[in-house]
């Protein structure tokens, strides 16, 4: 399992108004901080167009294996970013992870 690619999204719903200056500020925030961080590949921002969700955004990104999905998950900025920003901003979520078949 080390060596497969691990993709990590999460939907989520901003405390601030979609489209608001606050909320591209958390968006470009976010991928300026996370991708900083030297394990993080293919990171994506998300705008939600579906009728079927009522989530707002997503982040979507990989990494080159669990190994690398952990040290992102223990790594300072990441913890920065989730205590200071993450709690504080976001009003709900879901996170998925999944391991690519190709």
């Amino acid at each position: 399992m080390n060596n497969q690619v691990i993709r990590h999204m999460v939907v989520f719903c901003l405390k601030h108004e979609v489209g608001s200056d606050m909320a591209t500020t958390f968006l470009e925030d976010g991928r300026r901080i996370l991708t900083s961080i030297p394990q993080v590949r293919n990171f994506d921002v998300l705008r939600q167009t579906s009728p079927k969700s009522d989530f707002d955004y997503g982040f979507s990104m990989e990494f080159d294996s669990l190994s690398d999905y952990e040290t992102y998950n223990k790594h300072p900025l990441h913890v920065d970013f989730v205590k200071n920003r993450w709690l504080v901003e976001v009003s709900r979520f879901q996170e998925i992870d999944f391991i690519k078949m190709d």
